[in-house]
């Protein structure tokens, strides 16, 4: 019911993990910094480069030659790692999808010492192998293929399968469609830090019942495509962690408390230095998160730390590991806002790190050396983020680093020793520029490449976005922006065309650039004469504290909805806009909001356009509404209280409904249940569906042209632009 917003980054490399000795080759991070952080590591020319900081001196780390398997062309490298020590280079290369990311592929490891190039899993199948880790002491290299673990020696190249009871359905070391979907789960096992054993995910998929959807294009008789995927109200997969022994490939599990269906494991990890690992366990309504520590040569599990929320709990971005691992980093929202903890691994000691009404949108750096806490914030501006410090041991008062001279939005990838950064900024006006800076002084390296420098020579554009604030009947303040026409004459009357979302999975208003910008719409829609908006509704993951966010709970379809039309009831009463030419749009949960608005609120919206909406929350993935709407176990009522087909029947102006048939996230079902309901109700209505096309509706040629132009002939016919 997603589709995320994400604001562009310049993506280098990939992290070498500075928390323990275990290595990666993907991992989603901007720089790939050096252990000590006086420089990072590229790919350039072909080469693996080491830059060093501030001065940016080069040095080839792996030289192109090195990349070329004999016979063939040099790697194309998509993401690389070393070693702790330094000697050995792991390559991730020939990446494939699964589902939404690149996530398996091929591997290749460059001995940097010996001058020599080998290819892991070699007789695996090509694009097979996922998540491939170099061992603490850098002799073996272990990955998942084929749903198993299996770990290879790099000296004498002999691999050994860690299990082999591993199918499409009983996953092992990386996860199922909804795991990976609402929990941002992919990579499923980690390293031991003394490299003995290795600490896995299994998940039983095998009572999942499969999704079908239907290929009727691509040979004479259609087929069918299963995707295991578990709804509203249908059990989820059986999960538990296993520590496998590398030596004996035999497997403990971990004796976690609970049933292992009607709970989730959605974070685990090794605790530095030791032989415990430490898991969150969330209850199927997620509303109760334990935190767990298991020791894996006694089997003994204890519960360290308890939560619980009227509504829900996230899971957790990870652990940060303080004071030698006796103490860890921990986010919550229990006294309103989502800050930052120092927890002991006991649980019996906490102490706030963040004080005061705002909310920690992440966290940057821990640096435990300075005593000195880094993390993004926006305390009086949530369309905004800025980066922050205070004492990691709770003793400072809140501190912006960011200058308040550059308004919008920042991001800073920090080193892991605290003295460099690689800094960027965005907002509305200015699309993303970067500068490296020293965070003691915070200067830039030089004033050439400075921030404020290139600043100087943006061209602001003509027709600027503007952010304004508007009040619901509730007295809620909601953030709103609006693009305005080209040439706007405020004695005229404008159509406006509302862009939402509207659910808890995103936001539509943030000072970033790109903001008012419609990639549906072939044209310009600004030089065409409409008014462009959007309001960022109740429920939105937007730093205004908890109440803000969680008062969505078992209210989707319901709350979201009346505030985006308090909203434009307010709107449509400026003088410059046309109340008879006003138009909705989103896709996904966006969809969703947009069918809601036009039946629930008719009098208002005149045209609306939804694209890979749900009609009936019935039928999405459990780990996601159920988060959000509470257990339908024991009642559905809100459920359908929320769904779009409950009013399907109110319907009366234009809608446009577009679909993939091969959505495996939304399925094309609510389609067709929605087109059941409007027929049954007479309503006429416009459809349009892409065959074979997923939740992104972008695959095949002319696909992405195809549907802007869709969208643009209806709006434009139904909602005709200019002012009058």
């Amino acid at each position: 019911m997603k589709l995320k917003h994400f604001i562009f980054k310049l993506t280098l490399v990939i992290l070498i993990s500075s928390l323990c000795a275990t290595t990666y080759a993907q991992r989603n991070r901007d720089i790939n910094w050096t252990k000590d952080g006086t420089g990072y590591y590229e790919i350039s020319n072909g080469d693996i480069v080491l830059v060093t900081l501030p001065k940016n001196e080069r040095k080839t780390v792996v030289s192109r030659n090195l990349l070329t398997p004999k016979g063939t062309y040099p790697l194309n490298v998509k993401s690389f790692v070393l070693s702790a020590d330094g000697t050995k280079a792991l390559i991730y290369t020939n990446s494939k999808k699964v589902w939404r990311y690149e996530t398996r592929g091929d591997y290749w490891l460059a001995d940097i010492s010996a001058n020599k190039l080998i290819q892991i899993g070699k007789d695996r199948p090509a694009s097979s192998l996922m998540f491939a880790k170099i061992s603490p002491d850098a002799s073996k290299v272990a990955y998942v293929s084929g749903h198993n673990l299996y770990v290879e020696d790099i000296a004498s190249g002999a691999v050994k399968a860690l299990t082999t009871d591993g199918t499409d359905r009983l996953i092992n070391g990386t996860f199922d469609w909804v795991y990976e979907e609402e929990f941002d789960c992919r990579d499923g096992f980690r390293w031991s830090p003394d490299g003995t054993s290795i600490a896995y995910w299994q998940i039983d998929a095998r009572k999942i019942k499969n999704f079908l959807m239907i290929n009727n294009t691509d040979s004479i008789y259609p087929y069918t495509i299963p995707v295991e995927y578990p709804k509203v109200g249908q059990d989820p997969s059986a999960c538990k962690i296993g520590i496998v022994n590398v030596s004996t490939a035999q497997t403990s599990w971990v004796k976690v408390p609970g049933d292992q269906i009607q709970n989730y494991i959605p974070r685990m990890d090794w605790i530095p230095n030791t032989s415990d690992i430490i898991l969150q366990q969330l209850n199927r309504e997620q509303n109760v998160s334990k935190l767990y520590v298991a020791n894996a040569a006694s089997g003994t599990v204890k519960n360290i730390y308890t939560e619980t929320d009227k509504a829900w709990i996230d899971a957790a971005p990870g652990w940060q590991w303080l004071n030698n691992g006796k103490e860890f980093i921990w986010e919550s929202e229990k006294d309103g806002w989502r800050h930052t903890y120092r927890i002991s691994r006991d649980g019996k000691k906490e102490k706030l790190i963040t004080k005061g009404n705002f909310d920690v949108i992440e966290s940057s750096l821990v640096d435990e050396k300075n005593n000195t806490f880094y993390f993004m914030a926006s305390p009086t501006n949530a369309t905004q983020q800025y980066l922050y410090k205070t004492k990691l041991d709770g003793s400072g008062k809140l501190e912006m680093v960011t200058p308040s001279v550059l308004p919008g939005t920042h991001n800073y990838d920090i080193s892991p020793n605290g003295i460099f950064a690689f800094h960027t900024y965005t907002n509305v006006n200015v699309m993303q520029i970067a500068e490296w800076m020293k965070m003691e002084t915070g200067n830039p390296f030089t004033m050439e490449g400075s921030i404020t420098n290139q600043l100087a020579r943006v061209r602001p554009p003509k027709n600027k976005v503007e952010f304004f604030k508007i009040k619901t009947q509730d007295g809620v303040e909601l953030d709103g922006w609006m693009k305005k026409p080209e040439n706007f004459d405020q004695t005229k009357k404008y159509p406006v065309v509302f862009y939402v979302y509207g659910e808890p999975a995103s936001q539509t208003v943030t000072d970033t650039y790109g903001t008012g910008y419609n990639r549906l719409y072939a044209g310009d829609m600004s030089r065409d004469g409409y008014i462009y908006i959007s309001i960022e509704n109740r429920g939105a993951p937007a730093p205004k504290g908890r109440e803000f966010r969680k008062s969505i709970y078992k209210n989707i379809g319901l709350l979201n909805i009346r505030d985006q039309a308090d909203a434009a009831k307010q709107i449509i009463e400026w003088p410059f806009v046309d109340k008879e030419r006003v138009a909705v749009w989103g896709w996904s949960g966006g969809g969703s909001s947009t069918l809601n608005l036009m039946f629930q609120y008719p009098q208002i919206y005149k045209t609306g356009i939804a694209v890979a909406g749900i009609s009936n929350q019935l039928t999405y993935d459990n780990i996601y509404q159920e988060r959000y709407m509470g257990s339908p176990l024991k009642t559905t009522d809100v459920y359908l209280k929320g769904s779009p087909i409950t009013y399907a029947k109110n319907l009366v102006g234009n809608l446009l409904y577009i679909h993939g048939t091969g959505d495996d996230n939304v399925h094309y079902q609510n389609a067709e249940l929605l087109i059941n309901e409007l027929v049954k109700n007479g309503k006429v209505f416009q459809m349009m569906a892409y065959p074979n096309r997923t939740h992104s509706i972008n695959e095949g040629a002319g696909t992405s042209e195809h549907l802007a132009r869709t969208y643009t002939k209806f709006l434009q016919q139904n909602c005709p632009p200019g002012g009058k």
